[in-house]
Order: structure tokens, then sequence, then C-alpha cells
């Protein structure tokens, strides 16, 4: 079984793009992304982006159809990581412009040496791992980088490094988004 995502703009705006169906997995929402990406509209070009846990693929391909210059997208899953590949391949994605890391974040994120632009922050609710993530990504993310962060609870609630602050936010049913920037 597989569902479909639609990319909202750039590039590849209306494309729709298969993804499996897995417990767990839900694209971050049409409205939340037309907000985040309008947030983010003069800093997705040209930018390194790394997604966390890339689930649907949504955020990062729509970074990709807006012009970020890289992407490493990470997806433990064995079936969703195939759908990414297939949809690397349809838009014609090159192996040099993204990677794909078919494992867990916790496993990835030592390995990696880039610094990243954008980053965004949106595992599984159920696993409640943002602030493992966050301090093992920290590291990786550029001065001045952005960090979106989704979740189903108070943002304040998921104890994210200080040197994160806070420069938007919305909320649409039971997501609750955040785009922090890193200061030092």
């Amino acid at each position: 079984m597989k569902n479909q995502l639609r990319i909202i703009g750039g590039e590849w705006k209306r494309r729709q793009l298969p993804f499996a169906s897995i417990e767990g997995l839900r694209p971050t929402p049409d409205r939340v992304r037309e907000t985040l990406f309008n947030w983010l509209m003069w800093d997705v070009q040209n930018a390194k982006v790394l997604d966390l846990c890339t689930g649907s693929g949504a955020l990062a391909f729509e970074a990709l159809s807006r012009g970020a210059a890289q992407a490493v997208l990470i997806e433990p899953d064995r079936t969703q990581a195939k759908f990414l590949t297939d949809n690397l391949e349809l838009l014609r994605i090159s192996k040099q412009q993204v990677q794909l890391k078919n494992m867990t974040a916790q496993q990835a994120l030592p390995s990696l040496k880039d610094e990243f632009d954008l980053v965004f922050l949106d595992p599984p609710y159920s696993l409640d791992l943002w602030q493992e993530l966050a301090a093992l990504a920290d590291p990786l993310i550029a001065e001045n980088g952005f960090i979106y962060v989704e979740a189903d609870r108070d943002l304040a609630q998921l104890k994210l490094p200080t040197t994160w602050k806070q420069i938007k936010q919305t909320k649409a049913g039971t997501v609750r988004a955040g785009l922090y920037q890193k200061t030092i």
C-alpha cells in the first residue's frame, strides 16, 4: 500500500510522489510546509540540508524543489528508503546532490562531516527523540543555520539546545512547528 505527497512549490511544484504506508509515518501537512517555506523563502537557495527523520521525504523534496544545493536524507525503514530512492530517480536528482542513509539518525550522525544550513527535526512522535537528535545534530549546524522542529506537543517541552533561538512558530491541528536559528 502506498500514499502520495504533493510538492507545493519550486521546480517540481504539483508533482505527486509516492511513499509507503508505515505506522507513524505522516508527512508534514501542506499548510505547515507552505508556512515553513514562506519563512525560509530567502534561505533555502543553495542551502545544505539535513533531514534527520526523512520519512515521506516531504520536507527534503520541498527544499530541493526550491533550490537547496545538497541534502542528506536519513531513513531507517528499508521499504520507505526504496520509495525515496525511486523518487530521487524520478526527479532526476544526482547522487552528488543527495545522499540517502538507510539507518537511524543516531547511527548516521556521527559519520557526517559537513556543516548544514538547514536541518529538519521531525521524528516519529511516539519515539520522543527530539532532545537526543538535537544534541547529536547540533555540532553539524552552521552558525546562523536554521532548524525546523515539528512535534505533537508544546515546543518548550522538548529541551532543545540553548543555542537554538526560536524565531517563528505555528500550530495546525495537533501539529506544532517552530523555526529556530543557531546562535553561538
